[in-house]
């Protein structure tokens, strides 16, 4: 494992954040996107006569296919179209995707399944039509309220995206930077640490003051999964976590999304292994061509 550190930018229609790190992914030396002073905005909300209006969201709860608080489904996109340039990528006349449980995403390479996976983790914004999360409709990417949705939110990508510090540092880094605002202690993010890399199976007192360099693939695949799950997030996306990853680690991969589907997460995994994949997701979509079924 060489320990180097990558990037994914893709070509993009007007709306689009060009960071594949997802905004709270250890993976870059500067501030994460979701957490950048955007622009203020006013964005419409949909929730103002629903049964549970008056009450805040319980992050990472739902109620079958509903949100908890006002009781539509956690990602509504209707009339959704995104485009490449000329290409039409991604074309979704309606999708409903339940909060809580294990989505999964199958279809074949350059079918929309990226591309659909940035729309959910809110990097990417429709050339058309309307998504909505958790019952609200989804404003300008560089809105200070979409930011604090997306802070909700976070990817796991195919390749490892680590800092060049300690396993440790990688995992604690989403937390430092919400610390100011959540008010965390020093010694709940060490716990928070420690606890993510238990939901992983690595054993902190053996893993924690490890380097980068000395982890293995599926190490350090499953050290930037901890990075992900230590701040607790409401949506975790995965695309394709298990590629190039031993039997064992795609294992300890499913058994982390099983115990965080569990407490209430709503995962989202996109995958080519089928086998791996659907004793795993209680939902499977079929995305091809830009068209998305299931």
């Amino acid at each position: 494992m060489s320990g180097r550190e990558t990037r994914s930018v893709l070509p993009v229609c007007s709306g689009s954040l060009i960071d594949a790190a997802a905004g709270d992914a250890p993976g870059a030396e500067t501030e994460p996107m979701a957490d950048r002073a955007p622009e203020a905005s006013s964005p419409e909300t949909s929730c103002a006569d629903k049964p549970y209006a008056d009450k805040p969201h319980a992050d990472g709860q739902g109620t079958g296919v509903l949100c908890a608080r006002c009781q539509v489904p956690l990602y509504q996109l209707e009339g959704v179209v995104r485009r490449h340039g000329d290409r039409t990528v991604l074309d979704v006349p309606r999708l409903d995707i339940a909060a809580g449980g294990i989505t999964g995403v199958v279809g074949p390479n350059g079918g929309g399944k990226s591309t659909l996976l940035r729309l959910l983790a809110l990097l990417d914004a429709p050339c058309r039509g309307e998504l909505r999360f958790a019952g609200e409709a989804v404003g300008a990417l560089s809105s200070a309220r979409t930011a604090d949705l997306r802070r909700s939110v976070t990817l796991l990508l195919q390749e490892p995206y680590l800092l060049r510090r300690s396993v440790y540092e990688n995992v604690a880094f989403g937390l430092s930077v919400r610390s100011v605002r959540s008010g965390r202690g020093v010694r709940e993010t060490a716990d928070a640490v420690r606890g993510a890399l238990e939901l992983v199976a690595l054993d902190p007192e053996v893993f924690l003051r490890r380097r980068w360099f000395e982890l293995s693939g599926g190490e350090a695949q499953r050290v930037a999964l901890a990075a992900r799950l230590a701040f607790s997030p409401r949506v975790l996306l995965m695309d394709e976590p298990t590629a190039s990853l031993d039997e064992d680690s795609a294992a300890r991969i499913a058994d982390a999304a099983r115990a965080v589907a569990a407490r209430g997460t709503t995962v989202i995994v996109v995958s080519h292994d089928r086998d791996w994949l659907e004793p795993l997701a209680g939902r499977i979509l079929k995305v091809r061509r830009g068209q998305v079924e299931g």
